[in-house]
């Protein structure tokens, strides 16, 4: 049987609200945990990042919290600003005409701004442990009135040293409040801090989608002896197109040439770099979410803040040491029940990885070639194609029809047509596949190194800029 939101025990009013923004049913994570926090139990939730979880403890929240009053009632921590800007945002998205007032706290920002905000009233706080701790000590922030605690992917806070605050800010909290707390993993200190903070709590484990094959294609490509993974990885690119994607490298600095280097080609790609300033950061993204970068290439530890709910693609360049870094590393793709696709570049050397990643996650991989020179033109005539048909039925179309009759009087329209065809074609397809290329020992057509700028997809002057900020 199908559940939907009011048999969860939501207010017709919000079940209303969430048909109005296209929720239909719920995920399994909010199926589980909706019912126990409205109930008032504590819980503990083991649920990846695009399970749903931010409803999951929002949608309870919003039934409960008292928007007229101004007291902080509900505190969510989580363990990066752009997870709390998010969040927030989300959180926002499911309240009913406005209300209650939802605030994010995190560095970075004018604490002086956050003060006043709060002075003014706001009864729930997204914010990350140190900003939330900076204002509790100055008492700005007062937890009298909370009811409501969530702690938001706990392991993440336990890897970013963050236990500490965390337990300093639940220490301050009042002892009758409800509490959840939300993970991907339950390391021992994660199960200890519950056991201290949390009362009888219920728990709930949820098996992430983004890990089902039926959500990810994984495919990896086996780089050729003496080609670098920078070679390997342009024509994969051509032959993928990917709308979003994030790169993932192991270090800072192969993060700085790579995006160097894909911007000289003439990718929409930029570096989410840890030595950003905030809002260079939120401006990179925004741009990404809506697409104006197209790649952004991160080290593991600077993507924590990337959270794109479209994002088609993720690639391995570096392969990550730890297997749970590449299930979580996937897991950003393919979420919510959306097709995505993992990439990754794999030496020779690097092949009993691939075993160990099959053996960890239950499924196989499938292995691949670089694509050639054919296989990427075939796969840019098939787009062509396929643009073609929609020109075709364009209403633009009409404007363009004198000169055809022009041209006719002295050529064949198929060869009017075909040449307009071949414009197109060298418009879309980068210059390294139109130039002279010699053959591989073995017959196969053979992939050139990075080429020069593509003039017709230059990289955003504002993405250039941003990765300049580092340097």
């Amino acid at each position: 049987m199908t559940l939907s939101f009011t048999s969860l025990g939501l207010s017709a009013a919000r079940v209303s609200h969430l048909e109005s923004m296209g929720y239909e049913e719920p995920t399994a994570i909010q199926a589980e945990a909706i019912p126990h926090l409205l109930s008032g139990r504590d819980l503990i939730g083991q649920a990846q990042t695009g399970t749903g979880k931010t409803a999951a403890f929002a949608l309870p929240m919003m039934e409960q919290v008292d928007a007229s009053n101004p007291a902080v009632q509900a505190l969510v921590l989580t363990p990066t600003r752009e997870l709390a800007i998010q969040v927030c945002q989300a959180m926002r998205g499911f309240r009913i005409s406005g209300r209650p007032k939802v605030l994010a706290l995190y560095g970075g920002q004018s604490i002086e701004r956050q003060q006043d905000q709060l002075r003014r009233g706001t009864q729930i706080v997204v914010g990350t442990p140190g900003r939330v701790l900076d204002l509790l000590n100055r008492g700005s922030l007062t937890l009298d009135s909370l009811s409501w605690l969530v702690l938001d992917e706990a392991d993440e806070m336990l890897n970013m040293g963050f236990i500490q605050d965390v337990e300093k800010i639940l220490s301050k909290a009042p002892g009758n409040r409800q509490t959840a707390f939300f993970s991907a993993t339950m390391a021992p200190a994660i199960r200890e801090l519950a056991t201290k903070f949390l009362h009888s709590p219920v728990t709930v484990t949820v098996q992430s989608p983004k890990a089902s094959p039926k959500q990810i294609q994984q495919v990896s490509y086996i780089v050729p002896r003496g080609w670098t993974k920078v070679r390997a990885l342009q024509p994969i690119l051509e032959l993928e197109d990917p709308e979003t994607a994030i790169i993932f490298v192991r270090t800072r600095r192969t993060a700085g040439d790579l995006t160097r280097q894909l911007q000289a080609a003439g990718y929409s790609v930029d570096e989410y770099h840890g030595d950003l300033s905030q809002s260079q950061r939120e401006r990179l993204l925004m741009r990404f979410r809506q697409q104006q970068v197209k790649l952004v290439v991160a080290t593991d530890i600077a993507a924590r803040g990337l959270h794109v709910d479209d994002l088609t693609h993720v690639i391995n360049f570096d392969m990550p040491d730890a297997l749970e870094s590449y299930v979580h590393r996937i897991g950003r793709t393919g979420r919510a029940g959306k097709k995505g696709i993992a990439i990754s570049l794999v030496t020779p050397l690097e092949k009993y990885k691939l075993r160990q990643i099959e053996r960890h996650t239950k499924q196989s991989m499938t292995l691949m070639k670089i694509p050639t020179r054919a296989e990427i033109a075939a796969r840019n005539l098939e787009r062509l194609r396929t643009q073609m048909l929609e020109a075709i039925t364009s209403e633009r179309l009409a404007s363009f029809l004198p000169i055809v009759s022009q041209l006719s009087d002295e050529y064949d329209l198929r060869t009017i047509a075909a040449a307009a065809l071949q414009m197109a074609y060298d418009q879309t397809v980068p210059a390294w596949q139109r130039e002279h290329h010699s053959s591989e020992p073995d017959g196969t057509e053979r992939n050139t190194p990075m080429p020069k700028k593509r003039k017709n997809n230059a990289p955003n002057p504002e993405s250039r800029e941003v990765s300049k900020a580092k340097e």
